[in-house]
């Protein structure tokens, strides 16, 4: 069998702008597998369609933490902007949101790989670029939320809409940082994963980040006709790459990665 090409995209957060445009970067390379890693909801105008979106064009979708939450019934925090994020959803794609599995597991070139959205043991703990050695090694755990299975030698997740690739005690890690709503740099990216499928020898295996420009102020404007809630703090971010909240604002100089060996 073959090298064959998988697509890994996440948090779209309603952006359908930027997802219309990876999709036609993807279908113009002949791919035509693609893992969602999460978050399709929350922040952006148009999550109703990016759900249906994904759910045509996606072979696999995980559970990430907007899906999880921002349609809970039960759920405690609020907003002007969630009540509309949730409200724009219809009943059925809040329920098949908080359906979707935890975890995807699967073999490429003889490499154990695992995806999900956050960290191994909850969509809700977040690991970010500067993680520690118990952060990383933690991300290649079974747990209660994984479940029992290999152990992955390979973990690719999203969440933090930062990219980054890492190999460190014999374990590659990577996230594929985010389509709608990336930070930093503003532009969309997903990854290309390359291997045998389902082959449990040796192969050639590669990690691919791609960038694909979008008419971001096309986007902001969809939201602003919508009428859509914290316009504000969707311009710093699909403009500017800069969070909201400030809080984790375009790597700032007080998060440090730790060394790389």
């Amino acid at each position: 069998m073959g090298l064959e090409r998988i697509a890994l995209i996440s948090d779209v957060h309603g952006n359908l702008t930027a997802l219309e445009a990876v999709l036609g970067d993807i279908e113009q390379r002949g791919i035509e597998r693609i893992f969602n890693l999460g978050d399709y909801v929350g922040k952006g105008p148009r999550g109703s369609a990016v759900v249906d979106r994904c759910r045509e064009v996606c072979e696999v979708n995980i559970l990430g933490n907007w899906d999880d939450f921002l349609p809970d019934p039960e759920r405690e925090i609020d907003s002007e902007g969630m009540r509309w994020w949730k409200k724009e959803l219809r009943e059925d794609q809040g329920n098949w949101l908080r359906a979707l599995p935890f975890c995807h597991d699967f073999l490429l070139s003889g490499r154990q790989i695992r995806l999900f959205h956050a960290s191994a043991t909850s969509v809700h703990t977040r690991v970010r670029f500067d993680h520690d050695e118990q952060e990383f090694l933690g991300m290649f755990e079974n747990t209660e939320a994984t479940g029992d299975g290999p152990i992955p030698t390979v973990v690719g997740y999203a969440d933090t809409h930062d990219p980054f690739y890492e190999v460190d005690l014999a374990g590659t890690l990577f996230n594929i940082g985010s389509v709608g709503n990336s930070m930093g740099d503003p532009t969309p990216v997903y990854v290309i994963l390359e291997g045998v499928p389902d082959s449990e020898q040796a192969a050639p295996f590669s990690v691919q980040f791609v960038r694909v420009p979008y008419d971001a102020a096309a986007e902001l404007q969809v939201a602003t006709d919508l009428g859509m809630p914290e316009l504000n703090g969707y311009e710093a971010e699909i403009i500017h790459g800069v969070y909201r909240g400030n809080i984790y604002a375009n790597r700032t100089p007080t998060y440090h990665r730790r060394p790389r060996t």
